[in-house]
């Protein structure tokens, strides 16, 4: 206790006293020595009582203090206030301040319950601040966007439905479209709060991905456009052979035999057609949503090579495979790099001279992204294909040479469904046409299609390479 406070509460308490005493003793009312031992009286009582209070109050500020530190539970072992009314009300105090601690813990509680919820929605959820900044996202957020959330918040259609919400204060909504690292369709929805949120969160972005859905919607209408485009021709023969088969060959067994091996090879034409279909509307139902599994290249080229040998044994040939030591693994998912696999050694059958090369190597830069990564690369050692072609070579039914392709028994679908499995890998395609254009009539080096895959560890959150080709 501080002698200050001691001396200034005695001097207030016997102030009024002593004044009376003193008045006595100047007019001559009391006699000097009992006036002296009434006064020595007075102030050791005042001292006394001084002291007593300014105790009391000291333990009043202390239970004050405490309470607005945010600590109300008594210290252990401390006095109580002698005096009745200010005990009572450092007793007050202290249950106050127990009851406002206990009401900030259980605000604290349901903010810590309420981001919580936040974070396990399963849809991307996005807080804003007065600025329009990001203050948070939640789990499905990250992993939905990663290191794009700055670009998606930059998308224009998104920033003018942020404005219109501050500006208005009702709930606003846009339709993105996102082109990269592959497309996306979303439909974001922005709201103000009522209160600023802690951390200085003043609105709301909730995303949904509706990429599936449109996907399945133009994935219908596309089938429907191109089954009948491509169907056309393979029906219309089937129909005339039919009307053959009835008419004048009813009685030739020989053109029996010739239509009907005919037929077989339209039906088997319409078949892969509607396979290659098929399996590249599935690819694209999925192409927004990354690969999580570790494969290893090697092994999965080896078993895809396997399965080529009756076939490069009656095509008379020669498949050579080669792999650097120590290549990583990569996200993918093994059925659909076979699938890439499968497709380019197709077409290095189709339209190479019959030795085909396929080789794994790391890469990194250069005419590939800056990360470590794997290339398969397939060679076709055949004529090439002209530089004006490679840019469209993965459009689909798109053919340098439509007859050779169908007499190859080629869909046309086969490199489209290429690009969109390395698209869903975040890979990407270089392809070099290898072929002679200057001087006229020399003969080409042969094509070559180079695939990308990033490493397993670089994988998350990297961008989309757009393919590219080169003659």
């Amino acid at each position: 206790m501080r002698p200050g406070v001691l001396f200034g509460v005695a001097a207030a308490v016997a102030a009024v006293p002593v004044l009376a005493l003193l008045a006595l003793l100047a007019a001559g009312a009391l006699a000097p020595g009992p006036g002296a031992a009434a006064l020595l009286a007075v102030v050791l009582a005042a001292l006394g009582l001084g002291g007593r209070r300014a105790r009391d109050l000291s333990l009043l500020a202390g239970a004050r203090r405490r309470a607005v530190q945010g600590a109300p539970q008594p210290v252990p072992d401390a006095p109580s206030p002698v005096l009745p009314a200010i005990d009572r009300i450092a007793t007050a105090t202290e249950h106050l301040a127990r009851a406002l601690a206990a009401r900030a813990e259980e605000v604290g509680r349901l903010a810590r319950t309420g981001e919580a919820v936040v974070e396990a929605l399963p849809d991307p959820l996005l807080v804003l601040g007065e600025d329009g900044r990001p203050r948070r996202a939640n789990a499905a957020a990250r992993a939905a966007f990663g290191n794009e959330l700055a670009a998606l918040l930059r998308h224009p259609d998104l920033r003018a439905a942020i404005a219109r919400a501050f500006e208005t204060g009702s709930p606003q909504t846009a339709a993105l479209s996102l082109p990269v690292p592959v497309p996306r369709e979303l439909n974001a929805c922005v709201a103000l709060l009522e209160r600023t949120l802690p951390d200085g969160g003043r609105a709301i972005v909730l995303l949904s991905d509706r990429t599936h859905e449109r996907a399945v919607e133009r994935m219908r209408a596309d089938f429907v456009a191109n089954a009948s485009h491509e169907l056309r021709t393979p029906l219309a023969g089937l129909v005339g052979f039919i009307d053959t088969l009835r008419g004048a060959a009813a009685d030739d067994p020989e053109a029996q035999k010739q239509f009907l091996a005919i037929m077989a090879e339209q039906a088997a034409r319409m078949n892969r057609l509607i396979d290659d279909l098929l399996s590249l509307s599935r690819i694209e139902l999925a192409e927004h949503q990354p690969p999580e599994d570790h494969v290893d290249l090697v092994e999965l080229a080896r078993s895809v090579i396997a399965g080529f040998g009756p076939v490069l044994a009656q095509r008379h040939a020669e498949l050579a495979f080669a792999a650097e030591e120590g290549l990583p693994p990569v996200l993918a998912d093994a059925d659909q790099i076979a699938q890439v696999v499968q497709n380019l050694i197709d077409n290095a059958l189709k339209y190479g001279n019959g030795r085909i090369e396929l080789s794994l190597a790391a890469a990194s830069g250069g005419r590939f992204p800056p990360r470590p990564g794997v290339v398969i690369g397939v060679h076709d050692n055949g004529p090439g294909i002209p530089r004006a072609h490679v840019p469209r070579l993965t459009e689909r039914f798109y053919r340098v040479d439509a007859g050779r392709s169908r007499r190859a028994g080629g869909t046309g679908l086969g490199l489209s469904i290429v690009r969109h499995i390395v698209n869903r890998h975040r890979g990407a395609l270089v392809i070099d046409g290898g072929a002679a254009e200057d001087p006229p009539g020399q003969k080409g080096t042969g094509a070559t299609f180079s695939v990308w895959l990033p490493a397993a560890r670089e994988m998350q959150g990297s961008p989309l390479v757009s393919a590219r080709g080169q003659a």
